[in-house]
């Protein structure tokens, strides 16, 4: 590989591999040569012997602009950086996976089916919980007024769940599920006006957000240690429209 530098005017293009000049280059032209293979303006860092690089690594190629291709590579200590922290993580997966690195993959195959399968199991009867909690809140003696309810464990789809089931329009239903003293989410459910009215109330007294329609109102909650306070005003809401009829 050799370097010449040339001056602008004259410069025959014609002899190297580029886009022409800016319109305000000013100087000399560095010219990079690889006998037999190329000749190219740059004006990048460049080794005087390819031996200074020690080793490169072609890591793959991807898709790029105008029908080209970008070709992704390591070279000199990036590439013993690189197999140094591939190595490390081998090593930590041969102890975790228990088998040898060729087997790596279908053993985290094997996990991830394993894993889909738990959690498809766990959603069915968090979803049959769901039904039978709504059946346990609809049967209740303290059935009427303010019906609350909190797990630590849920999400969305068991409160909807429960919800659907009760399809209570004249009792508001406050379910919550998360950390009693951290975030989680909330929903509440009932006559849709009193819904439309104090959605936003207890998202902002459990410091959340959410958002509703047709009698139902759920959200994020980021306080959900506040629960009491929520249901407090909902008591309140009910014991004063109760005194005015």
């Amino acid at each position: 590989m050799t370097l010449r530098w040339s001056s602008p005017v004259p410069f025959p293009l014609f002899q190297v591999r580029g886009r022409g000049l800016p319109d305000d280059h000013a100087g000399p032209i560095r010219v990079v040569t690889i006998e037999g293979v190329d000749s190219n303006m740059c004006c990048g860092t460049h080794v005087s012997n390819l031996s200074d690089l020690q080793v490169i690594k072609i890591l793959g190629t991807e898709k790029g602009k105008k029908n080209k291709s970008n070709l992704i590579f390591l070279a000199g200590n990036r590439v013993l950086k690189w197999m140094e922290r591939s190595h490390g993580s081998e090593k930590a997966l041969t102890s975790l996976l228990k088998c040898g690195v060729e087997d790596h993959v279908e053993a985290v195959k094997k996990l991830q089916n394993a894993t889909k399968l738990l959690q498809k199991n766990n959603l069915n009867l968090l979803r049959d919980l769901a039904v039978h909690t709504a059946h346990s809140l609809r049967s209740s003696p303290a059935w009427g007024g303010v019906v609350t309810l909190h797990r630590k464990e849920g999400d969305s789809e068991f409160m909807n769940i429960i919800a659907n089931e009760i399809g209570s329009e004249e009792t508001l239903l406050f379910l919550t599920v998360g950390d009693e003293k951290g975030a989680g989410l909330f929903l509440l459910a009932g006559p849709a006006e009193a819904v439309e009215t104090l959605g936003p109330r207890v998202a902002e007294v459990l410091e959340g957000k959410g958002a509703g329609k047709k009698g139902r109102f759920q959200g994020k909650a980021t306080k959900m240690s506040r629960r009491a306070e929520a249901q407090a005003l909902l008591q309140d809401y009910v014991s004063t429209q109760s005194a005015e009829e």
